[in-house]
């Protein structure tokens, strides 16, 4: 039994493995060109299922159905401004003509490497004939946005938009579908995925916002140190105004009290001949204490009214 048993394994195994190499599946996601000898024969096989070939001699080949990711590399470019910024983009994709696909490119890695050649060129072509604000801003009816502190000034403002970045890319989706298209590829579309500054001019670019800020808060300096003078200037105009109207008003009331004393003083001192006598007299004194202290020399006539006192001090002291 157990040569037959050996002999029954040794006659089913090579049909095992022939019948092995002649089936292969075919998965809902994908498609099949068979190859014999490395040229394809027959058409394409898209019918999700168990299939048939010749063994050993057609080998399967998968191609995928599903759309497909490009992701770019970020890479340095200028743009039309002469600015140096770092693009990165990404896209969609899918083979639309299979057995063209595989006869140029034969396996996805080479269609890769396709797709990072020419969306790379057209990518590097479309920058440089755009300025910057053209590909950052997302389309050309959208008014540029405008620091308002910069509203009265000529720094930090942006040129208008003509075009925009979805027209961009829509530039590189048209000048890059008609050169995949030979390869059997369908260009679904590019996008920018990221777009900075290069790292040689953002330390200048640094610089230049710095130097804006400065003039916007030198400006507010300014304007700050002219409204300063200004309020200065008010208050003393109003401080000259309320201290000449308050010395106008000190001079009135005084001007009324001495009027009122004077009223009093002739009223009291010109009830009689002897009130009159007396108030010469007291004025009279008042004035030599205000006018004569010892160091004071005076130069009188006979006939004045201040020498006559004078006079009368020096009859009484000899008498």
């Amino acid at each position: 039994m157990n040569k037959y048993s050996y002999l029954v394994i040794a006659l089913f195994f090579p049909l095992i493995i022939v019948g092995y190499e002649s089936l292969y599946r075919v998965d809902e996601t994908e498609q099949v060109i068979i190859t014999q000898f490395g040229k394809p024969v027959g058409g394409i096989v898209s019918d999700a299922g168990l299939k048939m070939k010749v063994p050993f001699i057609q080998k399967v080949n998968r191609i995928e159905k599903r759309i497909l990711l490009w992701d770019g590399a970020a890479n340095d470019m200028p743009t039309k401004d002469k600015l140096y910024i770092t693009v990165d983009t990404f896209g969609r994709w899918r083979i639309k003509d299979p057995l063209q696909y595989f006869l140029r490119l034969r396996d996805e890695r080479s269609a890769q490497s396709r797709l990072e050649d020419i969306l790379g060129s057209e990518t590097r072509n479309a920058v440089a004939k755009h300025e910057l604000i053209e590909i950052i801003r997302t389309t050309k009816g959208r008014e540029p946005e405008v620091d308002p502190l910069l509203v009265n000034a000529d720094i930090g403002r942006l040129l208008p938009i003509k075009r925009g970045r979805r027209q961009v890319e829509e530039d590189i989706y048209s000048a890059a579908s008609g050169k995949l298209s030979e390869f059997g590829i369908e260009l679904l579309d590019i996008r920018f995925k990221r777009i900075n500054y290069n790292e040689s001019v953002r330390q200048k670019i640094y610089a230049r916002m710095i130097s804006e800020r400065q003039q916007i808060a030198e400006r507010f300096r300014s304007e700050g140190a002219g409204e300063a003078a200004k309020i200065i200037g008010s208050k003393e105009k109003e401080l000259q105004r309320i201290e000449s109207e308050a010395y106008q008003k000190i001079q009135t009331i005084q001007g009324v009290a001495d009027a009122k004393a004077t009223e009093i003083y002739t009223s009291a001192y010109n009830q009689s001949k002897d009130a009159q006598e007396l108030y010469t007299f007291v004025k009279t004194l008042e004035t030599y204490k205000s006018v004569i202290d010892a160091s004071t020399t005076l130069v009188l006539t006979t006939e004045s009214e201040i020498y006559g006192l004078l006079n009368g001090i020096g009859d009484d002291t000899d008498g």
